[in-house]
């Protein structure tokens, strides 16, 4: 016996987070070890990508799965999605070379849950490793030759909300001669870079590849600025569209915007905190995973034999939704990330009132 640990108060955990199911599976021959976290399966089975991450413990793994199932499930439900959300979670490395026996080994993990979760690639995950759980499920999407790259779609869905922000922020969509600070040029920062110019926007940029600045300098006329200064450009609007937590206590302050509105995941360092603090500064903040759900629809439309145009008038939709989230807001007085969470448990709670009796 090894030494003691502490123990982790799973059913605690899916309590509090409303969580239906969590499933381990351990494989020590393939060295697999992962954990499948299902948030809820109201609307449909739970669908959320793999994420392959050398966890610092267990109990880090264990937390990091029951969070981003939970996203899923309100990121599912704000975009009218009929799917539940989930996430699985993969510890190890994720440099691995030997990958087919660690990915076959959780196409069973996913397989055993019965059509309850759909998989797809995340953060460390590829199409090719999907193709490996292909081969011992078809619970999975994201396949080579599939959906393919969901860049074009996330960033149309992106674009389209900073058009409604525009709308409520100065009573016309119109983005020609707006001025739009975006931060990462990543395969979505570019396909946004394109969507904004081909209306007329104009574009100050930044990301730490340089190559990549250059090319939006080159391609699209923006302005560059070095990382750190893109929180103080005088803009209408900011775009995060890389990392997590670039709202936070250091740099909400420096903020010179109308409106925030990009595809970064997670962008509130706390989304109480800073999702508050932005209200009360009169900054308009489109949601991440309402505003960035581009993704999401764009797998879901492998589901649903979608082709990339129905994928993205789908994603179109996310103009609406966002004006839908605003109206509510300022009803009510509340952040705009409050209200999109109402919104997103409404949807959940009418469709429970619909199932009919005795249906799990």
């Amino acid at each position: 016996m090894g030494p003691a640990r502490d123990p982790i108060d799973v059913f605690g955990l899916m309590s509090e987070g409303r969580h239906e199911q969590l499933a381990f599976w351990c494989e020590p021959e393939s060295g697999y070890r992962g954990i499948i976290a299902i948030h809820d399966t109201t609307l449909g089975p739970a669908l959320g990508g793999t994420r392959f991450w050398n966890y610092a413990d267990e109990r880090a793994a264990v937390l990091d799965a029951l969070r981003l199932a939970r996203g899923m499930t309100y990121k599912a439900a704000i975009a009218g999605l009929s799917i539940g959300g989930g996430k699985s979670v993969i510890w190890g490395d994720n440099k691995a070379t030997r990958r087919e026996p660690i990915f076959r080994a959780h196409g069973r993990a996913i397989q055993s849950l019965g059509g309850r979760y759909i998989t797809a690639e995340d953060v460390g995950t590829s199409p090719v490793d999907m193709e490996f759980v292909r081969r011992e499920t078809e619970h999975v999407v994201g396949l080579p030759g599939r959906s393919g790259d969901p860049s074009p779609v996330t960033a149309y869905g992106v674009y389209r909300g900073i058009k409604a922000c525009a709308r409520i922020e100065y009573g016309s969509d119109a983005l020609e001669g707006r001025h739009v600070a975006i931060q990462g040029l990543g395969h979505v920062g570019q396909h946004l870079c394109e969507d904004l110019v081909q209306e007329g926007a104009r574009l100050t940029v930044t990301d730490i590849d340089p190559e990549r600045v250059k090319r939006a300098v080159d391609t699209f006329g923006a302005t560059a600025v070095e990382a750190d200064a893109i929180y103080e450009v005088d803009a209408d609007v900011f775009a995060p569209c890389a990392l997590g937590a670039v709202i936070n206590d250091d740099t909400i302050g420096r903020l010179r915007v109308d409106i925030v509105a990009g595809a970064a995941n997670n962008q509130l360092a706390r989304s109480g905190t800073h999702g508050l603090a932005l209200h009360e500064r009169g900054i308009l903040y489109a949601p991440d995973y309402v505003i960035n759900a581009g993704g999401l629809i764009n797998v879901y439309g492998e589901l649903r034999g979608w082709s990339l145009e129905q994928s993205k008038a789908k994603a179109g939709d996310i103009y609406d939704t966002l004006l839908h989230i605003f109206e509510l807001a300022k009803s009510e007085g509340l952040p705009t990330g409050e209200a999109a969470d109402r919104v997103a448990e409404d949807r959940i709670l009418a469709a429970k009132n619909l199932q009919p009796a005795g249906k799990p």
